[in-house]
């Protein structure tokens, strides 16, 4: 027994050996996850889905094919099976975040592109002068009323009917720029920097990769090569904004730093420290384009919404020599034809000398009888005195153009509800049908209504019966006797129907007013009014009164506010004009046919790109062009349309 001391049984012994294998499995069963995780967080293809990645082993850069050699050919061996899922993940996601994008549940605003009954999915975007207006079909019934409104997603270029064969952009920077994205497209340069851009590029990648060959032992050659060619290329980059001002030997210095670049690849680095330098700079980069783009969009609607440089010095040379000249007074000559309710009036409220003389002209040049035609042209005090000398040197055949000072007006005369002269306000309007919320079913209108200043008509023109409204940025190409003889049928306002809004989708801001929700938007532009019925109904009480109810709304709620409130007023007293007589839309859609513009009565040059701009759409601005009158302060003024 003694002999036997210390040695274990053999029943021990046998137990010994498996013993041993718990701990050491309960180990490997803990660094096997771990080990898993960190193989998956350094190798994980994120930044693609499904077919978008390029193949692991080759990657794209400045245009030449690089390959990554080292631990990162570790991602197709190790985890081939990882992109795979990725992409069955990705396609999922994407279905998700397609849904979420055109659901019509979002806090977006939009009116349907057909003409049925208002649902309370049906949701419209509305901006009056750069500033968005939001409303809701029925708020109440819509779970997400309360939560912040964001930018919809994307947004539509033009109608159905003017679809365009040219490249469109984005929808979505549509929406959130405007037509700023529809002429960028059609004034895109030829890029004068593609070498510089490169240069860029291989200087974000040099630097991405310099850190991890500086660490590397025995590298310090490669090193040092990275750190020289970096420092050439920032040298050039100082010095050099377009590929003009790059010295001869740019290519060999590019192609140096390729062969550096492949070298700097060929080794086995730290991935994660290249990835994160990389997706840094893109990071950057990406915010710098925003910002730029967002730049370039504010001052492209600054351009549009603001009166040109020439154009301001063309109504203050007139105003100059108005002054210059000896007394005008030409009004006693035709004073008899002011208040003739036999003579056929036009009303025309302008800021623009050249808007108003086109429409003007192009009315008198189309008629078949001048001398009964009367022109009563409202315009501010600023350009009342350029107008009134622009008017009297430039004659119309045997047309009467009246031209009158509307503040002045105003302060001889007590309105009620007088305020600056206001012209018609024009409203973009976002449309898509929630039936088929498509990215290419989204649309952009724009809305043009009578400002505050129509409503004061029936009392400035008291002896008049019937006047034809026309907008400054209209060209008529057909005799307009037709709607003189037109029987308006009760009504007040002949006027072209656009039944893609309805009243039913402004309820928001209606409150409690009365109103057919079925009722269809009309536009201005081209109005025939019977000033009798007018008065008989009381329109422009009834404007004032609603008007009150929102006085103590801001600015920006006033504004687009004044939408519903001019359609309300007109409720039920619209007489629709036939859809030929008026082709709307081109100061914003380029798909217009020339055909279509030759064979339009009239043309209504409704939205941001006015044709009296240079960002006018060049295609349709020389049938405007053509009925504008030449004079010596535009060149002098060096006015170029």
């Amino acid at each position: 027994m003694k002999g036997h001391a210390g040695v274990a049984p053999p029943w021990k012994r046998r137990w010994r050996g498996p013993s041993l294998l718990v701990p050491a499995l309960v180990v490997f069963s803990l660094l096997l996850p771990l080990a898993f995780l960190f193989g998956l967080l350094n190798h994980f293809p994120y930044g693609y889905l499904g077919d978008e990645r390029p193949p692991p082993e080759e990657y794209e850069f400045g245009g030449h094919g690089h390959r990554l050699d080292g631990s990162l050919r570790l991602v197709q061996g190790e985890h081939s099976k990882v992109p795979n899922l990725v992409k069955k993940l990705g396609q999922d996601l994407a279905k998700d975040g397609a849904e979420s994008i055109i659901n019509p549940r979002n806090k977006v605003f939009y009116t349907k592109i057909d003409e049925d009954p208002v649902d309370s999915r049906t949701q419209f975007n509305l901006q009056v002068n750069g500033n968005v207006a939001n409303s809701h079909s029925d708020e109440s019934s819509n779970p997400y009323s309360g939560q912040e409104d964001k930018p919809p997603p994307m947004d539509g270029l033009s109608p159905p009917q003017l679809a365009s064969p040219k490249p469109r952009p984005a929808p979505n920077a549509t929406l959130e720029f405007g037509s700023y994205c529809l002429w960028s497209l059609e004034h895109k340069e030829v890029m004068v920097d593609s070498l510089v851009k490169r240069l860029k590029d291989q200087v974000f990648v040099a630097r991405a990769y310099y850190p991890s060959i500086a660490k590397l032992p025995g590298q310090d050659n490669l090193s040092r090569e990275l750190k020289l060619n970096i420092q050439e290329h920032e040298r050039m980059l100082s010095d050099a904004i377009v590929d003009a001002d790059l010295p001869l030997f740019v290519e060999k210095k590019m192609r140096k730093m390729d062969l550096s670049i492949a070298k700097a690849k060929s080794f086995a680095v730290d991935c994660n420290n290249v990835d994160k330098k990389l997706r840094q700079i893109l990071d950057l980069t990406e915010d710098e384009t925003h910002f730029h783009m967002k730049q370039s969009a504010f001052m492209y609607h600054l351009g549009v919404q603001t009166m040109p440089k020439s154009h301001h010095c063309l109504s203050m040379r007139l105003t100059v020599e108005y002054f210059r000249s000896p007394p005008i007074d030409i009004e006693q000559t035709y004073a008899h034809k002011l208040d003739n309710p036999l003579l056929r009036h036009h009303i025309i409220f302008s800021t623009n000398i050249l808007a108003a003389s086109v429409a003007i002209n192009s009315t008198v040049m189309n008629s078949e009888e001048t001398g009964n035609l009367v022109f009563h042209l409202l315009t501010d005090v600023q350009n009342y005195f350029a107008m009134k000398l622009w008017f009297a040197r430039n004659s119309y055949k045997e047309a009467t153009i009246h031209v009158l000072n509307f503040d002045k007006l105003l302060t001889d005369s007590s309105y009620g509800y007088g305020s600056p002269l206001s012209p018609s306000e024009e409203y973009r309007v976002s449309i898509r049908s929630s039936e088929q919320p498509l990215p290419g079913q989204i649309r952009t209108v724009y809305l043009s209504v009578f400002g505050g200043s129509h409503f004061l008509l029936p009392q400035m023109f008291k002896h008049l019966n019937k006047v034809l409204i026309l907008d400054d940025d209209v060209v008529v190409q057909r005799d307009l006797s037709f709607l003189w003889k037109l029987d308006l049928e009760g009504k007040v306002n002949g006027a072209m129907e656009f039944c893609g809004v309805r009243l039913d989708q402004l309820k928001s801001y209606l409150g409690t007013t009365a109103y057919n929700g079925n009722a269809c938007a009309w536009m201005s532009g081209l109005n025939i009014v019977d000033l009798n019925v007018w008065r008989e109904q009381k329109v422009s009480n009834t404007y004032e009164h609603l008007l009150r109810k929102v006085q103590n709304r801001n600015e920006v709620s006033a504004k687009a506010v004044a939408l519903p409130i001019t359609l309300i007023a007109f409720q039920e007293l619209i007489y629709a004009l036939d859809d030929s007589t008026v082709l709307s839309g081109l100061g914003h859609s380029y798909g217009v046919s020339a055909d279509a513009l030759r064979n339009a009565p009239v043309l209504h040059y409704n939205g941001n790109m006015k044709p009296w701009l240079e960002l006018g759409i060049p295609s349709y601005k020389k049938f405007w062009r053509k009925y504008l009158t030449k004079e010596q302060f535009m060149d002098e003024c060096n006015v170029s349309v």
